[in-house]
């Protein structure tokens, strides 16, 4: 049975209920008190027999006809109550389908069902994107291991097909190639296991893990003629050490890659704030326009000069597979240090997501003469009325 039906029978029976009570009300109440006995007089008048012989039949009809009311108008009023949950599941059918650009719309005063309706609105504007998303996510990392194995395939053609291959310099190149595609699979990795939340919450001080990756990353900033300055305030936060190291770590690497040639500078600072906790990396560095800061936290993402550094190492290493070295244009002959490369373009995307399993954020701004400057905001670990 539909909960149409329920809704109407439950109507029709509350009606039927209230005619039979006030029914039997006239009836205890008012004929009680007419005597059964033949009263004479010149006029005829009605005893109590009298009374429930003609109250009876009328009595019925009546119940008829508010059963019939109560039917239908129930059913009315039922189908009017059921309309919001109508259009509702017919999106939810549609959803289930695949599509989720429908949205119930429901119009009408602010009651229950239009809450739900909004709220069942916002949920699919919210899968829509995030599907979009993972589409996207999913192209994008294909198109990004689908590179390393077409350089190695294409590497090795050439070199069968080339007497005079240098052997070792493919196997070289094949190493850095295959070093690339790993790095660019824990990158997804950490990226999926900051999504999901799959980690223990304990105690973590910002600031001694900004100490601890500006001293492994200190042989990088040196080859890059880069300052790196560290301090600030002790800020505790409750979250995982190896995901906080690895956001701290990536905006780290990130300054001091994308950074000038010589003399540039990276400062990192811890801040400990009544409402939040916030680390901040800034670097010095070419001007970003604002639209281009807007995209850099997104997956796959790269500045200009990190687009030419990928495109001239795949350009090598065709040229290294067919026998011979070429410059990639930084003055080392094709090669690049581990450390030094532009990256994976899943940097700053895994800094986002890293924050908001920890319920924090990421704002991007350039630096006014150059750069840019990163703010993580992560939630004051024991909320209180100072926070």
């Amino acid at each position: 049975m539909s909960a149409r039906w329920k809704l109407t029978l439950s109507y029709a029976g509350v009606v039927v209920v209230s005619g039979i009570g006030l029914l039997a009300a006239v009836a205890l109440y008012l004929l009680r008190y007419v005597p059964d006995v033949n009263i004479v007089s010149d006029l005829f008048v009605p005893n109590r027999s009298d009374l429930i012989r003609a109250f009876v039949p009328v009595a019925i009809v009546m119940m008829l006809v508010l059963l019939a009311l109560g039917l239908g108008g129930g059913w009315i009023i039922a189908g009017r109550m059921l309309a919001p949950l109508d259009r509702i599941g017919r999106a939810a059918q549609l959803a289930a389908q695949g599509s989720l650009s429908h949205r119930v719309a429901l119009e009408g005063p602010r009651d229950e069902f239009r809450d739900l309706a909004d709220v069942f609105d916002s949920m699919l504007e919210q899968l829509e994107a995030h599907l979009a998303e993972q589409q996207r996510f999913a192209a994008n990392a294909s198109h990004e291991l689908r590179t390393p194995l077409a350089i190695s395939q294409t590497m090795l053609e050439v070199a069968r097909n080339d007497p005079d291959r240098d052997v070792d310099a493919l196997i070289d190149r094949l190493y850095e190639v295959n070093a690339r595609a790993i790095e660019l699979t824990e990158a997804l990795l950490m990226l999926s296991r900051a999504e999901r939340r799959t980690f223990t919450r304990e105690p973590v001080d910002l600031s001694l893990l900004a100490e601890e990756s500006a001293e492994t990353l200190l042989p990088l900033a040196e080859r890059r003629d880069v300052t790196i300055d560290v301090g600030g305030d002790t800020a505790d936060v409750l979250g995982s050490p190896a995901l906080l190291q690895q956001l701290i770590s990536n905006l780290v690497h990130n300054a001091i890659v994308h950074n000038r040639p010589a003399d540039g500078t990276v400062v990192v600072r811890t801040h400990a704030l009544p409402h939040a906790m916030a680390l901040v990396v800034e670097n010095t560095g070419d001007v970003l326009p604002a639209h281009l800061v807007a995209t850099l936290a997104e997956p796959f993402q790269r500045g200009a000069e990190r687009a030419r550094g990928a495109g001239s190492a795949r350009s090598v290493g065709s040229a290294r597979a067919g026998g011979s070295a070429r410059d990639d244009g930084h003055g080392r002959d094709g090669r690049a240090d581990d450390d030094d490369h532009v990256g994976v373009g899943l940097g700053l995307a895994i800094v986002q997501r890293i924050a908001q399993a920890h319920d924090g954020s990421l704002v991007l701004t350039a630096r006014q003469g150059g750069g840019l400057n990163v703010t993580v905001w992560l939630p004051h670990p024991f909320p209180g009325p100072l926070a």
